[in-house]
Formats: structure tokens, C-alpha cells, sequence
């Protein structure tokens, strides 16, 4: 049964960014925000194990010391294939299912991860890929940047590291299910409840300076309150704050070709 699987997070992280070179490590009240996005990993209902998929190369010697400060497996690969990194990670933890996330989403809701992961898990087989990002159907995006999930077998994503040699296909993990696969295996998008929309645009996602203010300023104004916020609190804070929106409301999101 699907529901006895092992159900491994794959994290992507690394420091050579090229928009913000060593962001995964910046400290927020102290504490870098790879660590921030592992300890709300860690409250999800059903990620069995965490594991750091990280490069080879020397500047990311931090990262795997981070990981092992943490108790939490890291592994090293490609610097340019992260689809063989991802695959290489969560081979080493004999994992069943990929729960695959970013590390430049520090601020990652669990509960949000739980209710894709749940699609998942009762849909199975009827769904081989789930994820909350749109795309799927040319379903628009509903859910704030920063809050990306995506949730697929691990026999799946080996074989398509096995047959892709496409480069955007090994920069992103599991673009091959929505794009040149898209006709073969069977996707669905999940539904954002509007307690998690809103109709201005959020951005969670780290990736420039700009994002990096934007989300030290929620990240320290809501832990004061509550440590264990999420999705939600955060909109209904931003809703009494929108001028903080501006910080990064120019950061132009990368996208990839022919979606």
C-alpha cells in the first residue's frame, strides 16, 4: 500500500546562486534559513525523513556541516544535475516517495505540504504527480510563490533521469512530468483554498536581496507571536501591512522555456 511507503523531502540547496550566492545560509534572528525551512519540514504528519541535496563543491563544505549539526542526511552531486542529485539523495534513504521542495522557500507552510502530500497518498494511483503550482492543464498559479510543492514516486523520477538528457530537465527536478511528459504520466494541480489566496501577489521565494528583507520582516514580526505560523497568518499579516509587498514586488521570477 502507498500509505506504508517511505515519504522522503528532498531539499535542494546550494551556495553558488547566481542572483544571491549563498542565500540558503543567511541568518535570520540568528538562525540561517535552511535550518528555518527544516524546522517546519519537521511538522509535517508525514515526511518520514529529510534529506539535503546538496553539490560537490567546496563552498557547500557549510551546507553539509549545517545538515550534520541538524541530524539531517545531506547528500552531494552534480553542481548542474540536480535531477541525478535529487535521485542520488533520495536512493541513499531508500525513499519510495519524493516530497520535492526548494531550498530558497524558507518559510514553507507544513500544512500546505500535508495537503498536497495527502492528495497524493489517496489518489494513488490515479495520480503519478501532484503538485499546488499550476501548470497542469494550463491551471494558473493560485498558490503564493515560496509555498511550491510537488510529490511523485521515486521509480518515476529515476526512469526519467535515465532517459533525459535535456538540460533544463536536469536543472529542474521534476519538469519532465508537465512538460515532455506531460501526456504520459497523469497530473493534477490541487485546489488553494482561499484562506490561502488573496488577489495581490505574494512572493515567498528567496532569491534576490529584496526577498530576503521581505521575508526577514514576516519571518521576525510573526514568530514574535506565534513560532509555528503559517500560510495563513502570514496573508493576514500582509493584509495589515500590504505596504510591505513593495519590497520585492519587481523580482521577476526564472521560468523555463515552452510551458
Amino acid at each position: 500500500m502507498i500509505k506504508d511507503k517511505k515519504i522522503v523531502a528532498s531539499i535542494e540547496a546550494r551556495m553558488t546562486s547566481s542572483r544571491l550566492p549563498g542565500k540558503v545560509l543567511m541568518e535570520i534572528n540568528g538562525k540561517p534559513v535552511l535550518e528555518i525551512l527544516i524546522d517546519r519540514l519537521k511538522r509535517s504528519k508525514y515526511i518520514n525523513e529529510i534529506v539535503i541535496a546538496t553539490s560537490s563543491n567546496d563552498a557547500d563544505d557549510r551546507i553539509e556541516e549545517l545538515g550534520k549539526e541538524l541530524n539531517v542526511a545531506v547528500f552531494r552531486g552534480s553542481e548542474d544535475d540536480v535531477l541525478g542529485r535529487v535521485v542520488g539523495a533520495v536512493e541513499t534513504l531508500k525513499g519510495d516517495i519524493i516530497v520535492e521542495i526548494t531550498g530558497d522557500c524558507p518559510l514553507m507552510d507544513p500544512e500546505v505540504m500535508d495537503s498536497v502530500i495527502e492528495e497524493y497518498i489517496e489518489n494513488y494511483p490515479e495520480y503519478d504527480y501532484v503538485t499546488n503550482i499550476g501548470y497542469v492543464e494550463n491551471e494558473v498559479r493560485e498558490i503564493p510563490i515560496g509555498m511550491d510543492i510537488r510529490v511523485f514516486t521515486f521509480k518515476d523520477l529515476k526512469y526519467i533521469s535515465e532517459i533525459t538528457d535535456d538540460p533544463e530537465d536536469r536543472e529542474h527536478v521534476s519538469l519532465y512530468f508537465f512538460r515532455t511528459g506531460k501526456n504520459k504520466y497523469k497530473l493534477f494541480n490541487i485546489k488553494t483554498p482561499d484562506k490561502w489566496k488573496r488577489n495581490y501577489s505574494v512572493r515567498l521565494a528567496l532569491d534576490t536581496k529584496e526577498d530576503f528583507q521581505f521575508i526577514e520582516k514576516i519571518y521576525t514580526e510573526l514568530n514574535k507571536i506565534n513560532k509555528e505560523f503559517g500560510l495563513e497568518d502570514i496573508l493576514n499579516f500582509l493584509d495589515e501591512n500590504k505596504e510591505l509587498l513593495k519590497i520585492n514586488s519587481e523580482v521577476i521570477q526564472k521560468t523555463v522555456s515552452n510551458l
